[in-house]
């Protein structure tokens, strides 16, 4: 009888074990899942500025450059060289 008391409580002992590697299984599974997509969004994240930072350096590099000048007299000053015509699209 003793014997039998023993096995079942080892049983049961065996079972919880089981049972609290389990639920600690998914919740590591859980966290391991929420890390890779951190990972995926730090990398997007680090190479958007990595390109920044590279249109930034060509522009350090380029500063004296008339074709950089003239660029950004255009995009960003609206100016136009003497003999060109600018037509607008009143249409819409």
């Amino acid at each position: 009888m003793k014997l039998r008391r023993a096995s079942w409580i080892t049983g049961l002992v065996i079972v919880g074990v089981i049972a609290y590697a389990c639920i600690a299984l998914m919740n590591m599974r859980t966290k391991v899942a929420l890390a890779s997509e951190t990972e995926a969004e730090l990398r997007a994240r680090a190479e958007e500025i990595q390109e920044t930072n590279a249109a930034l350096q060509y522009a350090i590099d380029n500063r004296y450059d008339d074709k950089t000048i003239e660029d950004i007299a255009r995009d960003k000053l609206g100016l136009v060289l003497p003999e060109e015509k600018i037509f607008y699209d009143s249409g819409s």
